[in-house]
């Protein structure tokens, strides 16, 4: 799995009541073009075209568990996959998880991959989380 990667705004987001990360919608779309930490909101991605299997706004992350032990809180999310139908999917490099519930679809972070990643047609993608670590935690 990639590295995690935060965005600066996903922790005022937290302590102003935006993300509820136990029942909100979390979705991942998919870029390849490099997220800034600085970036906010879904608008600020550039995600790949919307064709052969690839829908705007990404898949939905179904949340496993989202609980605080000795204070240290961790989200859990099941594995979001991505299917090439109809034809090659454009290539991507970033998978970034934002919150749908939000007004503005305030991003949370991204995973990098490190080179981009092109499906052929059928080909799968899949973001497998940790459910031992989880998909982030906060201390």
């Amino acid at each position: 799995m990639a590295t995690f990667n935060k965005f600066n705004s996903f922790v005022e987001a937290l302590a102003e009541k935006v993300h509820n990360l136990g029942s909100d919608t979390l979705k991942i779309a998919l870029t390849n073009s490099a997220p800034l930490a600085t970036n906010t909101v879904l608008a600020n991605i550039t995600q790949i075209t919307a064709a052969n299997g690839y829908t705007a706004g990404g898949n939905t992350a179904s949340i496993t568990s989202s609980s605080q032990t000795s204070g240290t809180y961790k989200l859990v999310l099941g594995d979001v996959t991505f299917t090439a139908s109809g034809g090659a999917m454009a290539a991507f490099r970033y998978a970034v998880l934002y919150n749908d519930t939000a007004t503005n679809d305030e991003l949370i972070g991204w995973y990098d991959y490190g080179s981009s990643i092109t499906l052929a047609d059928t080909e799968t993608f899949t973001i497998d989380y940790d459910p031992t670590n989880g998909a982030l935690t906060i201390t």
